[in-house]
């Protein structure tokens, strides 16, 4: 029996809720990865992100092919082959996915390598805060462009409070600003909201969310086999490295763009990719208590800014304004269209 429209308005928060905590979660592990690559010193940035790519790409592709899709109510979801590896079939199968699946997987290759050079020349924490603080921006650039232009007042007013705070962070830390190095942040994170929409697009369209990070790592591992294949990859086959390699890898990519994609469910992709401006928070306090980085007060200003920002975006709507800004995100385009919650 269909459930209580009363109960299902009280379940819909709560999903929204779940999907804003999965994606804060996923920020925070990639916060770590900047200052874990620091302890492979000898290892190319090339390679690394490949390793990471390859890894966590496999991974990711075998839980695909070994998860049960269960169909939701969207008519991707009901014409999707059940069974073990349905939705990868499915989603793949689909002629409409296969120009997304595409981009995206390049999007995943261009974001990984171009953070690993920008971090490299211009630091860790201005590479983090660059990629991800202007990931908003060309996510909403993006979103346009693809006619779906999920933008709230809440969100412009956390995105500005977020960007703001990574742009203090940037100055009021003792970190130096290569210009190439900033380019290559910038297009890491550009790279970055593509993959986002493209995920948000499919999973918006009722195809798993499984099924979808594993296709698009997939093909990004397919790209990125090469650079692992010699001897640039020795670093992460013995000691340190491979415990460096499966953390990259398999908790930071695998789990990380899980809990992601799994997010996307309920939260549009300009909000998700606001709530992942956690992440260079999470770098700079690292770069403090693991590398000995100095933050000036000015800096720490920009913490709190971007907490602040993060948490507007995570408080629950409330009242029949909240219900507008749902409807509007919903009806513009948004994850969540497909009713779907199931974690």
């Amino acid at each position: 029996m269909p459930a209580h429209p009363s109960t299902m308005s009280r379940r819909a928060p709560a999903r929204a809720a779940g999907g804003t905590v999965d994606v804060l979660l996923a920020a925070c592990l990639w916060g770590t990865t900047g200052t874990v690559r620091t302890s492979v010193d000898a290892a190319s940035d090339t390679s690394v992100a490949g390793v990471r790519i390859v890894l966590g790409g496999a991974v990711l592709l075998a839980l695909a092919l070994l998860t049960r899709h269960a169909a939701g109510p969207a008519p991707a979801a009901a014409a999707t082959a059940s069974g073990r590896g349905g939705g990868l079939r499915g989603l793949l199968g689909r002629r409409a996915n296969r120009l997304p699946v595409a981009a995206g997987a390049v999007a995943v290759v261009a974001y990984q390598t171009a953070f690993f050079h920008a971090a490299s020349r211009t630091g860790v924490a201005v590479g983090t805060i660059v990629t991800i603080g202007s990931a908003p921006a060309f996510a909403g650039l993006v979103g346009l462009a693809a006619g779906r232009p999920t933008v709230t007042r809440r969100w412009l007013a956390a995105t500005a409070g977020a960007v703001a705070g990574c742009a203090l962070l940037v100055g009021g830390g003792d970190v130096g600003a290569d210009p190439v190095g900033i380019a290559l942040a910038l297009l890491s994170g550009g790279a970055y909201a593509v993959y986002a929409t493209v995920v948000s697009v499919l999973v918006g369209r009722g195809e798993d969310d499984r099924a979808a990070v594993g296709a698009l790592f997939g093909g990004a591992a397919a790209l990125m086999l090469p650079t692992v294949a010699g001897g640039a990859a020795a670093w992460a086959l013995s000691g340190w490295g491979l415990v460096v390699a499966l953390y990259l890898g398999v908790v930071t990519t695998a789990g990380g763009y899980l809990l992601f994609a799994r997010g996307l469910r309920t939260t549009p992709a300009t909000t998700a990719t606001t709530l992942t401006l956690a992440e260079p928070a999470v770098a700079a306090a690292l770069g403090v208590v693991v590398l000995g980085e100095a933050l000036g007060g000015v800096a720490l200003v920009g913490v709190a800014l971007v907490g602040a920002s993060l948490a507007l975006l995570v408080r629950p709507r409330r009242g029949r304004a909240g219900e507008r800004e749902a409807a509007g995100e919903r009806t513009l385009g948004g994850p969540g269209v497909t009713g779907r919650g199931d974690g």
